[in-house]
């Protein structure tokens, strides 16, 4: 079975199995302080801090650019690093002041944005086609027997991903949601539920820790 057949049947199986998943939570600016947020930590947390900007009414860029960055670290402290991620999502929100529909290239300009922020935001915010792949699609595929590569490389697996499914930004969404999904519940890093598992009777079984 080439990728072009089997990427487009794993996304499918997914979403039979789970559903749509209906990424990403929050609009507008929201999306974006949560691409910051969710760094090295549980989304849990991340829905913690935004509900703490949102009562002192602060999903906005003027209030992120004008707010004590003390006082921004307090609210988003529940996500973690809150020191650092306040720095940089002031960075951030300074960059969509001056850009409101930047480039990759400057999203990842900003010191803290990575390739899946600056694409989570890019997919999700800006509506534009660019598949966010993490430690999640790389445990899942290595698995599959799709990536065989040993590390991890961003661009790497997105180009593989992109080039063999349709460029839709909606599927971009779903098919990148139902993997973190997948990920969580059932390919997990230790102990997989393979009897359990969606993709059991096209899947090498290659565990990988």
């Amino acid at each position: 079975m080439s990728l072009s057949e089997k990427l487009p049947l794993i996304y499918q199986k997914l979403l039979e199995f789970y559903g749509k998943q209906n990424w990403w939570p929050g609009e507008g600016i929201e999306i974006a302080i949560g691409a910051v947020l969710t760094q090295q930590t549980s989304w849990n947390n991340v829905e913690i801090a935004l509900n703490n900007l949102r009562k002192a009414n602060c999903l906005s860029i003027k209030c992120l650019q004008s707010i004590e960055l003390s006082k921004l670290e307090e609210l988003i402290r529940p996500s973690g690093y809150y020191r650092l991620k306040a720095i940089r999502l002031r960075n951030l929100i300074n960059l969509l002041a001056e850009k409101p529909k930047p480039t990759r290239e400057e999203l990842l300009s900003v010191k803290g944005i990575g390739f899946e922020t600056a694409d989570s935001i890019l997919n999700y915010l800006f509506e534009k086609p660019f598949f966010v792949v993490d430690a999640y699609t790389f445990r899942i595929f290595k698995r599959l027997g799709i990536y065989n590569k040993e590390k991890f490389d961003y661009n790497e697996l997105q180009k593989l991903v992109s080039q063999n499914i349709p460029e839709d930004v909606e599927l971009y969404k779903e098919f990148h949601a139902l993997l973190v999904k997948h990920a969580k519940e059932t390919c997990s890093k230790k102990s997989p539920k393979c009897n359990e598992c969606p993709l059991n009777d096209i899947c090498e079984k290659l565990v990988v820790y």
